[in-house]
């Protein structure tokens, strides 16, 4: 029997309704989770990979737990993530301090550039009328505060700031400012306090732990969500002609049918197949969204020491690229290092080194071996560092990219959905039948108008699509 073929009138209630979430990350382990404890009875996740979590991939390395995906808990006021752990005791604050920035030369600024430089980054933000994309408004910015570099090196400014949008470009997750809308510093509100609270050495997962109210707080323990979890199984189709039940079709070629669908899948995903993965295709709206928006690339590197080569007064390094030898790289086999912006010590970790590299070189950095990565990271320590880097013991990085359950870290604004006058809104909008009934509605971070790139905007995300069905069921039993 077709879905077409079933009666129009739609009687199910919270204890029938098949609800189907595809993607068992932070939003959709956020939504299962609220709508079972609204009633719901009837909740699947569907998970391509053989773990739940998502861009949450809290692993053993060194002895310890560490982050692959997110990391940080950013801000306290208005934060969702910091609001549901705040009295358990498990975050510790970053706490002030100053990069160190180093030149390919060896030299490391005097503690007046540094400080000049990490205030400058902080300061940055674009102006609330701005035309044009982010990397226009920073170099104004840059021209009109560059003062504050003493004494005023032209040389040393002109590395500052290729370093210094490189580190922006981390945090926003795109290749270059020049495609970096404005809306993506506008539209995003920062939650007050700490921006880098640390979970010391329980990672991420901790928080997905408290939220799946596990008893077990090893990565992987499915708590609440025992039972309607299933793993390794990616969605092929959607179909979701006619207003009855839609039809899902995974790659094994099993069917399932459920009266709502909660797509959390990444936007990478969706750029990727939304045009084979939807029948009939999505709205010009969605379909605009979804090419408009970006999903960056941005890894990490981790490698353990023995002990930690970094004297104790550095904490975080960021690299200035002499031009002589910024021309020398670029023609060179290491010309991917350009696009490394920083290492740091990880919190609660001592004997740990972590960096990151973003954009293009990122993405090609996933199609060379582990040994040649890390020749790379050797040869740049040699390059730029006075002290002495000992190869390390463990090494490991991320690879978001070419993850096909991924393709990418997380969101952002590109002036490409400028053009398409579309943004999150479109992206976040449900799909509806003639009587308002959701049959696909969508989450994740990409769909979060004010807090996107963020676990707490997935988490909301998740919440906002379990209260849409919600109040969907509590108005009909009211009728």
């Amino acid at each position: 029997m077709s879905a077409c073929s079933e009666p129009t009138t739609f009687s199910k209630t919270k204890e029938t309704a098949k609800i189907v979430i595809i993607g068992a990350g932070a939003s959709g382990v956020a939504a299962a989770t609220k709508l079972l404890e609204q009633g719901f009875k009837n909740v699947l996740l569907f998970e391509a990979e053989d773990r739940i979590g998502g861009r949450i991939n809290t692993i053993l390395f060194a002895n310890s737990l560490i982050d692959l995906g997110a990391q940080w808990c950013h801000g306290e006021e208005g934060n969702v993530v910091y609001e549901k752990v705040k009295d358990l005791d498990v975050l510790d604050r970053t706490g002030d301090y100053v990069v160190h920035f180093i030149r390919s030369n060896k030299e490391i600024l005097t503690d007046v550039h540094n400080k000049a430089l990490t205030e400058l980054t902080n300061a940055f933000e674009v102006p609330g009328e701005h035309e044009g994309s982010v990397g226009d408004a920073f170099n104004a910015y840059w021209k009109e505060n560059i003062h504050q570099l003493v004494p005023n090196d032209k040389t040393i400014a002109k590395e500052a700031q290729d370093c210094l949008k490189k580190v922006i470009c981390s945090m926003d997750a795109c290749d270059n400012l020049s495609e970096l809308s404005y809306r993506n510093f506008r539209n995003f509100a920062i939650a007050g306090g700490d921006q880098n609270l640390s979970w010391r050495q329980k990672g991420y997962w901790k928080f997905l732990s408290v939220l799946l109210n596990s008893s077990d707080n090893q990565p992987g323990d499915q708590g609440i969500l025992k039972g309607h979890v299933h793993l390794n199984k990616r969605i092929a189709k959607i179909n979701w002609e006619g207003d009855g039940e839609l039809t899902l079709r995974c790659w094994n070629g099993q069917f399932v049918s459920a009266d709502h669908v909660i797509c959390t899948v990444s936007l990478g995903v969706l750029r990727e197949k939304h045009h084979k993965l939807f029948v009939p295709a999505l709205p010009a709206s969605k379909i605009r969204s979804i090419e408009g928006l970006k999903l960056g690339t941005v890894n990490k590197f981790y490698l353990e020491f023995e002990e930690q080569p970094v004297p104790e007064n550095i904490r975080e390094m960021a690299f200035l690229w002499l031009e002589e030898d910024l021309k020398e790289l670029r023609s060179g086999k290491y010309f991917w290092l350009e696009s490394v912006c920083y290492f740091h010590r990880v919190d609660c970790q001592p004997r740990l080194l972590q960096g990151w590299i973003i954009g293009a070189h990122s993405r090609y950095v996933e199609t060379i071996s582990e040994e040649q990565v890390l020749e790379g990271i050797m040869w740049m320590f040699r390059k730029f560092l006075k002290f002495s880097v000992p190869y390390p013991k463990n090494f490991l990085r991320s690879q978001w990219q070419s993850n096909p359950n991924f393709r990418g870290s997380y969101s952002y604004y590109s002036t490409y959905a400028d053009e398409l006058r579309t943004g999150r809104t479109d992206l976040a909008s449900p799909l509806v039948d003639v009587t308002g009934r959701p049959r696909i509605q969508f989450a994740g971070e990409a769909s979060s108008r004010n807090h996107f790139s963020t676990v707490h905007g997935a988490i909301e995300s998740g919440w906002r699509e379990a209260e849409r069905l919600n109040e969907f069921y509590e108005g009909r039993a009211a009728n």
